[in-house]
């Protein structure tokens, strides 16, 4: 029979001690390691954005504002003819289009439409600044009208308050709208949205709660003298 001797028997243990403080001193990770370091080493390698923007980020963007649980839900998307907003930059035109409906979140989605409270969208105003270290702020944008004469239903259902926008019979919708050119050098632009509401106090009701929504949406402009590409669409195609 063959023995092993007490030499031997300590080499196997020897041989991984060795593995371990090469690997430690070499910074390799082990079989079997997990490898959140270097994930963390590539993600302080990745270029940081000067000017976050969920909007450029997602190509889309959505906020939800309760009031009186009733919820108002804006969303802001690129279009079509400028879709890629990593591409934005401060020369050309980049499109985008908007939304705003609310939902009674006193009532199931489901319910029937008589049940829940009427939302109503008067006027909308969107103005907008841009940050750009050598240059002083510019307005590329800038909106203020009645939603109702504006919206992309050609007849949306009105009141003396506005336009309804309660889901699912009424939505405010603008799309095709443009941030024009701004100086080289901007980092990013901001837009103001300033919307005024009207909510039914309960189904039925005579009584209407006037409110005022606001909103900031910040999108990222990329460094560059490049100018904003455009797909070959019409600008009705959203």
């Amino acid at each position: 029979m063959r023995t092993t001797s007490p030499a031997n028997s300590r080499r196997p243990a020897g041989i991984l001690a060795t593995m371990i403080a090469v690997a430690l001193l070499s910074g390799c990770s082990l079989p079997g390691a997990g490898q959140k370091p270097a994930q963390d080493a590539a993600a302080a390698r990745a270029p940081q954005t000067v000017f976050p923007s969920q909007f450029t980020r997602d190509g889309t963007y959505q906020s939800h504002i309760n009031i009186d649980n009733v919820d108002y839900v804006f969303t802001l998307f690129a279009n079509k003819a400028t879709p890629r907003t990593n591409l934005w930059y401060a020369r050309g035109d980049k499109v985008f289009s908007m939304s705003l409906t609310a939902y009674d979140l006193d009532r199931r989605l489901r319910d029937p439409f008589a049940t829940k409270r009427k939302v109503w969208l008067g006027d909308i105003r969107v103005t907008s600044s841009t940050r750009n270290p050598g240059h002083g702020s510019q307005s590329p944008y800038h909106l203020d009208a009645r939603a109702a004469r504006i919206t992309f239903d050609p007849e949306p259902q009105r009141d003396r308050h506005g336009m309804l926008i309660t889901s699912p019979k009424g939505s405010f919708e603008l799309r095709n709208q443009k941030i024009g050119s701004v100086a080289v050098g901007t980092v990013g632009v901001t837009l103001h949205y300033t919307a005024t509401v009207y909510a039914q106090a309960g189904a039925h009701s005579a009584r209407y709660r006037r409110h005022v929504l606001h909103l900031n949406v910040p999108i990222t402009i990329f460094p560059g003298t490049a100018r904003t590409a455009h797909q070959a669409i019409p600008l009705d195609a959203n």
